[in-house]
């Protein structure tokens, strides 16, 4: 069983997918860290390097590979990732809504490293709102797909008012169901 785990910019994906492997006992990724991973190794914030992906095809290409050969490879994992669902076909979708304001709060509130441009909440959700259209325009040139489109999931949870635990937990109900 693969689960993928798409979602809104701090709806809180990769710390539900994190609770979601633990549960089942499996391995988690993140396509958050593979960025920030390249982000870094490109002197670049998220939003720079979001944007440096409109015109530099291999950013995308790198991590597309990297999703793929996962879903190759192994058979027991759950991926945070906007485009998990698309790369490994064979998972379970699960996709993650949140409010935007709720959303950057997480965000700002987490300080996470190498996004210097979130200095202020107004500035995360301004950086958020930029992120998305970025990765929206690309996503559509590149794969022809929307990942913010509720048709692709299988589950689609709203965290805004939800404890990571209680998002796993129904993900991991839900997956008992089937």
């Amino acid at each position: 069983m693969i689960i993928t785990i798409a979602g809104d910019a701090g709806s809180g994906k990769s710390t539900v997918a994190e609770l979601v492997a633990r549960k089942l006992k499996f391995r988690h990724y993140s396509i958050g860290d593979f960025m920030r991973t390249i982000a870094k190794k490109r002197n670049a914030s998220l939003l720079q390097l979001s944007k440096m992906a409109e015109t530099d095809e291999t950013i995308d290409e790198e991590l597309d590979c990297m999703q793929k050969e996962l879903g190759r490879r192994e058979r027991r994992f759950v991926l945070d990732s906007r485009l998990g669902w698309h790369f490994v076909p064979n998972s379970f979708k699960v996709f993650l809504k949140v409010d935007i304001k709720e959303g950057a709060k997480r965000i700002f509130n987490a300080g996470r490293k190498g996004e210097k441009e979130n200095r202020t909440l107004r500035a995360t959700v301004e950086n958020i709102k930029k992120r998305k259209e970025s990765e929206l325009q690309r996503y559509k040139k590149y794969y022809n797909l929307n990942p913010y489109d509720n048709k692709n999931y299988d589950l689609v949870a709203d965290t805004t008012k939800l404890t990571p635990e209680e998002i796993a937990e129904k993900i991991v109900k839900t997956l008992n169901k089937k």
